[in-house]
């Protein structure tokens, strides 16, 4: 079987049944996205689904065929971070960090759906995506910074590093 990885055809040739997840870390070895609950309820392992968010630990590869996943390496890089990730930086938004990978990720779909979300909307966006430590404030506050930034075209990288 065969599908596209952060722009990247890859080939599975093993169990249909086997969630994206486990593909994605163990045969891919892209470590960004994280298992949380095993069930699709925290949103720990949130990928993009030809740039819908999804939960990839409940999502048999079977399904993928001929499809695009991103991962959290796939929306930036330390040279060039995704406006998400520029924002998420100056604004301190991660205490422990494991959940932040989904946290990006339904974020960044978000945004690709939305340019210019309300609070209602990023509320509704994020309500699957759980953070123990509690950081929800600096997330939304994030977002919109990221989409404010994204509007005027600023590049929140060089303003962090400023």
């Amino acid at each position: 079987m065969k599908f596209t990885v952060n722009g990247k055809e890859m080939s599975f040739t093993g169990d249909e049944e086997t969630p994206l997840l486990w593909v994605i870390r163990d045969e891919f070895d892209l470590k960004g996205t994280k298992f949380g609950c095993g069930k699709g309820l925290c949103g720990a392992c949130t990928v993009h689904l030809n740039g819908s968010a999804i939960r990839s630990c409940v999502t048999p590869v079977g399904a993928l065929a001929n499809l695009s996943v991103t991962t959290i390496e796939g929306i930036g890089s330390a040279e060039h971070p995704h406006p998400l990730q520029a924002a998420w930086q100056a604004l301190n938004v991660p205490q422990c960090g494991y959940c932040q990978p989904g946290q990006l990720m339904s974020a960044s779909a978000l945004l690709a759906a939305n340019p210019s979300p309300t609070d209602d909307d990023i509320n509704t966006a994020m309500s699957g995506n759980i953070c123990r430590c509690g950081t929800y404030p600096r997330i939304k506050k994030a977002i919109h910074l990221a989409s404010d930034a994204m509007a005027k075209s600023v590049d929140l990288a060089v303003e962090v590093k400023a």
